[in-house]
């Protein structure tokens, strides 16, 4: 019973997944694959008599110029965010930043030559030790999450720095705020 329900987000990825294929649509999944040193460009090619909601989605945005931009570099696409941040002395991942995570799964999913460390940090606040446990929660949360979008597991690595990194150097809860945080970095 318990491998059942570890099954049914799977399933059910993969069923959304197969239901937003269109005919119309051509897509060339090459990517910059660092570990081999070669270096290829990410491109997608989309048949004009149709229309496809599901890249607009996941760009954030309907414009045909974001369409011939790599949704990585799209300033205005949901990809362009790539800081998740949590509450005090959590790890879960808030519902505000769950469409971020979902939308970076489906675009891993889409080019699976490409892959991402997901690097945890904490505030100042609380132990060393603790804090890069706590990081590590937090980068775990996040892999969790994109893995059952149905991504092969070397395509995701996590990290955790702990409170070694801070963004902003302050000691008040501004700061302290956008220090607990896990980035998602590209490959």
């Amino acid at each position: 019973m318990r491998n059942l329900i570890k099954f049914v987000p799977f399933a059910i990825a993969a069923i959304i997944l197969a239901g937003c294929e269109t005919a119309g649509d051509t897509q060339d999944t090459s990517s910059t694959d660092t570990t081999q040193g070669s270096s290829t460009t990410a491109t997608t090619t989309t048949d004009t008599t149709t229309t496809d909601t599901s890249s607009a989605s996941t760009s954030g945005t309907g414009s045909s110029t974001s369409s011939q931009m790599n949704p990585l570099d799209d300033p205005t696409s949901i990809l362009s965010q790539r800081v998740i941040y949590f509450e005090f002395d959590k790890s879960n991942v808030l519902a505000e930043y769950q469409a971020v995570v979902e939308a970076h799964g489906k675009y891993l999913s889409e080019n699976p030559d490409t892959s991402v460390v997901l690097e945890g940090h904490a505030d100042e606040r609380g132990t060393r030790e603790y804090n890069i446990a706590l990081g590590a929660r937090r980068s775990k949360a996040v892999q969790q999450m994109l893995n059952f979008q149905g991504l092969r597991l070397d395509q995701t690595s996590t990290m955790s720095f702990g409170e070694e990194k801070p963004a902003a150097m302050g000691h008040d809860e501004q700061s302290w705020g956008k220090n607990r945080r896990v980035e998602i970095v590209y490959q």
